[in-house]
């Protein structure tokens, strides 16, 4: 996903990938629905009769594909390609459509992790992480992160492995 397996250092395992939560897409989706029922409403209101009406329709199919690529398309394309990625030796996120960007923050450099959940978050099974690390950048909140608990839980096995030197090959294999 994020980081090819040929970009892993010796000895480097990838514990867990994953994107964001899938309830980013909500809003997409909704206007993915709400588009095309009104761009067909539209299409269908359009009298037969009207002199411009080919016209008529030509302009709503493309009013509804600009909304379309604005609203549904380009969230869903960004939410593709944003990756994160926790190894035994570093916690990556890449995010990018035409641009990629990479942060990596390694293991020994990862000062304090935290997690954060609203109601409708925990029902869905998703929250917010804030990783610190030894830096200057100061902390680094990532919104949206299934399994926010699992992912926490992980991390600081992972952190409490960098500290002995000795990597868990339990959570690794995970």
């Amino acid at each position: 996903m994020a980081i090819p397996d040929h970009h892993l250092t010796e000895g480097e395992r990838r514990v867990r990938s994953f994107h964001p939560h899938w309830r980013t897409l909500a809003g997409p989706f909704a206007a993915l629905v709400l588009i095309a029922a009104a761009s067909g409403a539209g299409l269908w209101l359009v009298p037969g009769s009207f002199e411009y009406a080919g016209y008529a329709r030509i302009a709503i199919c493309a009013v509804a594909l600009a909304l379309l690529t604005v609203w549904s398309f380009a969230p869903y394309l960004r939410w593709k390609n944003t990756g994160y990625v926790l190894t035994t030796h570093r916690l990556t996120i890449s995010s990018g459509v035409l641009n990629k960007a990479t942060d990596e923050i390694p293991m020994a450099r990862i000062t304090t992790v935290g997690s954060g959940q609203t109601l409708i978050e925990r029902l869905l099974g998703s929250g917010t992480l804030t990783v610190e690390s030894a830096g200057e950048r100061g902390p680094l909140v990532l919104r949206d992160i299934p399994r926010v608990q699992e992912v926490r839980g992980e991390l600081f096995r992972l952190l409490e492995d960098a500290s002995d030197g000795e990597p868990d090959t339990d959570a690794a294999r995970r």
